[in-house]
């Protein structure tokens, strides 16, 4: 899967269908909202939760490449960092060690 272009793809579908592509605030709510449709699924049990999470990276997709943010590349580098970073389980919590000066 090449996420740059599916990027591209859910912002012109936004186009294409008079979708909100304008109001940032809006989108980061919608997505809010999508995020929440998927942990409801999931603590009730349901059959659409793939369905609901597929909405969720849809949301995030389509505000990246309002917001022009090459995501594919940026979850590239986020998870090469995260493999860096030192963490320590702190009260059930998993705490960057690196970040909060915890030894």
């Amino acid at each position: 899967m090449d996420l740059k272009k599916l990027q591209k793809e859910i912002y012109q579908n936004k186009i294409d269908k008079n979708f909100n592509v304008k109001d940032v605030d809006l989108e980061f709510d919608l997505t809010r909202g999508e995020l929440d449709e998927a942990q409801e699924a999931h603590q009730q049990k349901r059959s659409d939760l793939r369905e609901e999470l597929a909405d969720v990276a849809i949301y995030l997709l389509g505000l990246a490449e309002i917001l022009k943010v090459d995501l594919e590349r940026e979850i590239v580098e986020k998870v090469s960092k995260n493999k860096k970073r030192r963490y320590k389980k702190i009260n059930r919590e998993q705490v960057d060690v690196d970040k909060q000066n915890i030894k």
